[in-house]
C-alpha cells in the first residue's frame, strides 16, 4: 500500500489517529472507542525497528509503560518500517503473545491486530470483510483485559459485534474502505493528530 520508510514517526501516528477516528470510530467498529479517543486516552508509539526481537521487546516496554500510567487506558503499537507481509506479522503476533504469557502479563493485557493485508482465515483477500482489521500500517494494540472484562460485562450482546462489523463492511464494499485508507495516507483525511503523551 505505501512506501513505508519514508513514512516519519509524526506520520505514522498523525495516519494512524485519523484512521481510528475516520475508520474504527465513525462506523462504529469498536463501540468502546469513542469515549478513549474523546477522553486522550489512547498513546500511539511507533517501533522504529523491522527487526522480530526489537518489536518483541517494544511491545514488553510498552506493557510496562502501561503499567506505570493507568490513566493511559490502550497503547497501538504502530510497526511502519516492517512486517508489511502479512505472514510476518502474523508471525510477530504469534511470539508477541508468547511473550505475553511468559511474562506474567496473560490476563493483565490482551493483544489486538491490525494489518494494511489483514486477511480473515478462510476469507478472500479481496472479500471487503477483512478491511474491519486492515489499517495503514501493521497494529499491536494493547488493551488492559479488566477494562474490556468491564465494558463487554455492560455491552449488550458483545458477541455480535464482530458479526455487525462484517455485514457492515460487505454493505460499503472493499472500494469504499480502500478509497479512505489512500485518503488518509495521503493526508487528506479529516481526523486530528492526538496529542504527545510522555
Amino acid at each position: 500500500m505505501i512506501n513505508s520508510m519514508k513514512v516519519t514517526t509524526e506520520a505514522a501516528i498523525q495516519q494512524t489517529a485519523t484512521w481510528v477516528q475516520d475508520v474504527i470510530v465513525k462506523y462504529n467498529f469498536c463501540p468502546f472507542a469513542r469515549p478513549e479517543v474523546e477522553q486522550e486516552k489512547i498513546r500511539y508509539q511507533v517501533v522504529a525497528s523491522n527487526k522480530l526481537d526489537e518489536a518483541l521487546m517494544a511491545c514488553i516496554q510498552e506493557c510496562e509503560w502501561l503499567d506505570q500510567h493507568p490513566e493511559t487506558e490502550t497503547t497501538l503499537l504502530i510497526l511502519p518500517y516492517g512486517f508489511q507481509r502479512f505472514e510476518d506479522f502474523l508471525e510477530l503476533v504469534d511470539y508477541a503473545n508468547e511473550l505475553l504469557e511468559v511474562q506474567g502479563y496473560e490476563g493483565v493485557y490482551q493483544l489486538a491486530t491490525f494489518h494494511p493485508d489483514y486477511v480473515f482465515a478462510d476469507t478472500d483477500a479481496d472479500d471487503a470483510a477483512n478491511y474491519t482489521n486492515r489499517a495503514p500500517f501493521p497494529i499491536l494494540h494493547l488493551l488492559r483485559e479488566a477494562t474490556l472484562e468491564k465494558v463487554l460485562a455492560e455491552y449488550k450482546d458483545p458477541e455480535t459485534i464482530p458479526e455487525r462489523n462484517i455485514e457492515f463492511a460487505r454493505r460499503k464494499g472493499a472500494d469504499f474502505f480502500m478509497n479512505i485508507l489512500q485518503r488518509i495516507m495521503d493526508g487528506t483525511g479529516h481526523g486530528q493528530a492526538p496529542k504527545d503523551k510522555p
